[in-house]
């Protein structure tokens, strides 16, 4: 069958709209994405997060494309995904893996409604945060309820043949497309806010104050204009009044506060050499990892990137690598360490040199080879303990 008639049957009644602010949302949304929680009993979290996340650039597309029902549907999908995942999680460990099997193998498992009305009645976290944030979970509902229009097709402005019709193709779609991005917008926010149920650190960690009192978390924060944008100021200044809040609050105040140099070895594994000296009278807040990279560092200016974990794991220093590639394979340190030459082997624009701190095995990335002084500082920091 010709090709150009199964284009038109497809597309007779689709108008595709640009969203011009695409991009933004895009960039925005990787908050959502690197909100990771490291909760140990709450893994399963994550999935359901870039599950959401996907749903809201599903949905950008789908409307973009003219799919502007299933559209509106992704972003519901993205409520309820969000929400399934605050009901699996904020339960006890017996209910939860009985409601996760129901999930899992699409048994009697409850609606977005009655999830909400459990988790308000039987939950005292959930229960708290919607409490607190009583005027955002009441927008939400009224969204979702508009969501549920086109979802359900109630009207003839939720009809292809209706709205996409050759009488009405002249008129403006700004505000469909700005009706649209309003749901998106609010939708974002939601799958935000149900991510807290888990545990604050997405809002802690925006508070550079409690950043600094943090260690090499899973979880980033979200920055302060995607809070104002999808959010609300208002709206997080009531979650902060929350028990979950407020007990992991106190506990960072207590902590020792990193220097920016320190917090960049431990979050960023960035190592500025012009800062060492400061970096290392806070030696007792790294790990042994961190706090031999940085010795390592500190060996010769020639040095510009320290490996471990087999490779695994690495630190960057000020120095920039000669080494153009990026990329890198297990294999290649196996042969390094494998090596009777354990010193300047030839990486390609730069060399490698293999040492080996208290049984565990460190690769220093240099520029130019190492010579007897630097070899002999390299020996001497075998020996490296937290007293050194």
């Amino acid at each position: 069958m010709d090709s150009n008639f199964n284009n038109f049957r497809e597309s007779q009644h689709l108008i595709p709209i640009n969203i011009e602010n695409k991009e933004r949302y895009y960039l925005d949304l990787i908050n959502i994405e690197h909100s990771w929680t490291g909760r140990l009993d709450a893994q399963l979290a994550n999935t359901f997060i870039l599950e959401s996340n996907q749903l809201l650039i599903n949905a950008i597309v789908l409307f973009e494309k003219g799919y502007f029902d299933c559209a509106f549907y992704s972003l519901r999908q993205s409520l309820e995904i969000s929400t399934t995942m605050t009901y699996l999680v904020d339960n006890d460990e017996e209910s939860r893996k009985i409601e996760l099997e129901k999930w899992k193998t699409q048994s009697s498992f409850p609606m977005y409604g009655q999830m909400i009305k459990f988790l308000q009645e039987k939950r005292p976290v959930f229960s708290e945060i919607k409490g607190k944030m009583a005027d955002y979970f009441e927008e939400l509902e009224k969204v979702k309820k508009k969501l549920n229009k086109y979802v359900h097709k109630q009207g003839f402005k939720t009809f292809y043949i209706s709205r996409n019709h050759p009488l009405n193709w002249r008129e403006d779609n700004s505000k469909f497309t700005s009706e649209f991005e309003e749901y998106l917008k609010k939708c974002i926010g939601a799958v935000a806010v149900f991510r807290l149920t888990i545990d604050p650190f997405p809002i802690l960690l925006s508070d550079e104050n409690i950043y600094l009192r943090t260690g090499d978390l899973l979880t980033r924060g979200y920055d302060d204009n995607f809070i104002e944008t999808y959010i609300g100021l208002n709206h997080i200044e009531n979650y902060k009044k929350t028990d979950l809040y407020i007990g992991h609050l106190e506990f960072f105040l207590q902590e020792e506060a990193k220097e920016p140099h320190t917090a960049d070895v431990v979050k960023n594994q960035y190592i500025d050499k012009l800062q060492i000296d400061n970096i290392l009278k806070q030696k007792h807040l790294l790990s042994m990892h961190d706090l031999a990279a940085v010795v390592l560092a500190r060996v010769s200016e020639k040095i510009a990137k320290i490996y471990c974990i087999g490779g695994i794991h690495m630190y960057f220093t000020s120095t920039k690598s000669k080494r153009e590639s990026w990329s890198w394979s297990s294999d290649d340190f196996k042969s390094f360490k494998e090596s009777e030459s354990k010193y300047n082997q030839r990486y390609d624009e730069a060399f490698i040199s293999y040492i080996e701190i208290h049984e565990e095995e460190y690769y220093v990335e240099h520029n130019e080879k190492f010579f007897g002084e630097e070899i002999l500082k390299l020996e001497e920091v075998k020996n490296l303990t937290y007293n050194s």
